[in-house]
């Protein structure tokens, strides 16, 4: 399975796959200028990839993104959804800067769209 290991800029998130857990870890600020382009591989790799894992975690630490990153992870939560329910033990845990009432709010919003588990932890949790 080709790993995922994406280094953070100022403006896109560094993005790894660690293959031994099965997370995939999203973090820093998300704005880059085509946000279709820079997750696109991503997306490519959750669809070839997720359907033959047993279970998949995105854990993920993005304090701002713009509407276009929305929708990439929304995209990208709609694969998962689709994983789960085909039998894939999918989860997420996204965790927000508690100084930062926000990325709370912003972490809400995106559980609402999904009905596997979804956590929201304060980072440093």
């Amino acid at each position: 399975m080709e790993t995922i290991d994406k280094q953070a800029t100022n403006s896109t998130p560094a993005i790894c796959f660690d293959p031994d857990t099965h997370i995939l870890r999203i973090s820093g600020e998300s704005y880059p200028e085509n946000s279709f382009d820079f997750y696109a591989p991503v997306i490519v790799w959750l669809k070839v990839n997720l359907p033959e894992l047993a279970e998949f975690t995105l854990d993920i630490s993005v304090n701002y993104m713009n509407s276009s990153s929305t929708k990439c992870i929304l995209d990208i939560m709609d694969i998962m959804e689709t994983a789960y329910n085909r039998g894939v033990i999918t989860r997420i845990i996204w965790r927000y800067d508690h100084d930062n009432p926000r990325s709370y709010d912003m972490a809400e919003d995106f559980s609402e769209e999904v009905t596997f588990p979804f956590a929201i932890e304060a980072l440093g949790s």
